[in-house]
């Protein structure tokens, strides 16, 4: 059985802030300004990106509730109710509450009854997890419709009092995802049978390396390897750092020589023809991996032309796990693909290295 992205939607908390105005949200780190900020922001290239928190870092919009409203706005756009749906598949890489699960809360926002759950946990690639289980869910006959939702609320962790209650300034690997990752939310509406013209999903594929690889990104772990679970009290824990975000920028190229591997090993089993590929939809996190990828695509003899690139990075940030379902939204909305063009969507994390890969195909009902 087909299975298609018929709808889609998304939210951004509050106005986007500019780069002179990240401070000013975030905070200075004991009342001064980052040294590190303008080298990253360069690199990266985001110019614009949103954030669930205020200045006075009151958070303005839960993370279930901005998933509920993406939701919302996708099931408005099919003109669906809350009871035409079997399945609520949702990701996140911290919810509000640390038990229950992610998808509980949502559903509650929601005010969906009587529906089957799926919470999947990580980092960047959950949204891909959570979309897989509701593509095979459907693909089985065991649901007609299922709202995916993938939502990330990273501010709160980059508030300088956070910084301020580690005691020393903020290494390096501290302060980097800092100035990468901002708060949003996106949604799909998934569905058994066509409507209008949509997007039928051909296949989702995933390639994790958590065995061959070093943890390259967590939160929850101190610089000496115990865990935030192994300290006395959480003001300890969060004193010696190990409620920080931290990114080992040593391993990080490692994600686009893997990301590059899994496309050439998805080739050469016949899954994609790239001089069939239409779009190309990747969350590279960084602009400065844009670069890289196109060089290694290249050398290997698989460069999609950079014309059927679309992002949306440089003007909505890195939404972690909602940031391909904000770009797909936001592609449908500004372009106009045409019934059999094929969408490569990839997804790369770098928590300990795993690579999500998918490709739609354009359809009419």
């Amino acid at each position: 059985m087909s299975v298609y992205v018929t709808r889609s939607g998304h939210h951004l908390p509050g106005p986007a802030v500019d780069n002179e105005r990240i401070e000013e949200v975030l905070g200075r780190v004991n009342g001064k300004p980052s040294r590190l900020k303008a080298r990253i922001l360069k690199a990266n290239g985001i110019r614009r990106r949103h954030y669930a928190i205020d200045a006075e870092h009151r958070t303005t919009i839960g993370n279930a509730e901005m998933a509920a409203r993406a939701g919302e706005q996708c099931l408005a756009a099919a003109g669906l109710g809350r009871r035409d749906l079997g399945l609520l598949s949702v990701a996140t890489s911290q919810g509000d509450l640390v038990l229950p699960g992610f998808g509980s809360q949502v559903q509650a926002a929601l005010g969906l009854g009587d529906v089957e759950l799926h919470t999947s946990h990580g980092i960047c690639s959950s949204s891909m997890m959570a979309l897989k289980t509701a593509f095979l869910s459907l693909a089985a006959g065991e649901h007609r419709r299922a709202l995916v939702v993938a939502s990330e609320l990273a501010s709160r962790l980059f508030k300088a009092c956070r910084f301020e209650a580690a005691g020393a300034e903020p290494d390096f690997d501290a302060e980097f995802l800092r100035w990468m990752l901002s708060d949003g939310a996106g949604a799909l509406l998934l569905e058994a049978a066509p409507r209008g013209r949509c997007l039928r999903i051909d296949w989702i594929r995933g390639y994790s390396h958590a065995d061959a690889y070093p943890l390259c990104m967590s939160v929850g772990q101190a610089p000496d390897g115990r865990t935030w679970q192994d300290f006395a009290t959480y003001a300890e824990a969060e004193a010696a750092g190990a409620l920080l975000l931290r990114q080992d920028v040593r391993l990080l190229d490692n994600i686009v020589k893997l990301g590059v591997d899994g496309l050439l090993r998805l080739i050469d089993e016949g899954r994609v023809a790239v001089d069939e590929v239409d779009h190309l939809l990747c969350h590279y996190s960084s602009h400065h991996f844009r670069g890289r990828i196109a060089e290694m695509l290249t050398q290997a003899g698989a460069m999609i032309p950079e014309e059927k690139w679309y992002t949306n990075l440089y003007e909505r940030g890195n939404t972690g796990c909602a940031s391909l379902f904000i770009m797909l939204d936001e592609f449908l909305r500004t372009r106009e693909p045409r019934p059999g063009e094929r969408i490569l969507c990839m997804v790369p994390e770098s928590g300990r290295f795993n690579t999500a890969y998918m490709q739609l195909t354009v359809v009419d009902a």
